[in-house]
């Protein structure tokens, strides 16, 4: 048996920097459109690569219930190993810093 491979984990933003990065992305277009299939292997292969390309980034969610929406959003966090900033309607706010260039700095926390 294989080495068990684990989805990355995704990462935790303080208050202070989930409000700049929605404040950031105010001016962004919708870079990925999430369809009635949720988030299926594309969706997640397009949403990491547009995270790696921008490191913030909105979606269109599809359009379903509020709760199920909710639940796409989460998943699209957990399989590409971003933060969920949030969600306005049907459009949902993520970031993820770049490994090696990061183009965002966020604000410290005062801890």
């Amino acid at each position: 048996m294989g080495p068990r491979i684990m989805p990355p984990t995704p990462q935790t933003l303080t208050g202070k920097q989930s409000r700049h990065l929605r404040a950031l992305a105010h001016s962004l277009v919708v870079t990925v459109t999430v369809g009635k299939e949720g988030a299926s292997e594309g969706v997640l292969g397009a949403t990491s690569a547009a995270l790696l390309t921008h490191e913030l980034i909105k979606l269109r969610l599809p359009e379903v219930e509020r709760g199920e929406r909710d639940v796409v959003a989460k998943a699209i966090a957990e399989g590409t190993g971003g933060a969920h900033v949030g969600t306005i309607g049907r459009i949902a706010i993520y970031y993820k810093r770049h490994p090696n260039a990061p183009k965002i700095n966020l604000p410290r926390s005062k801890a």
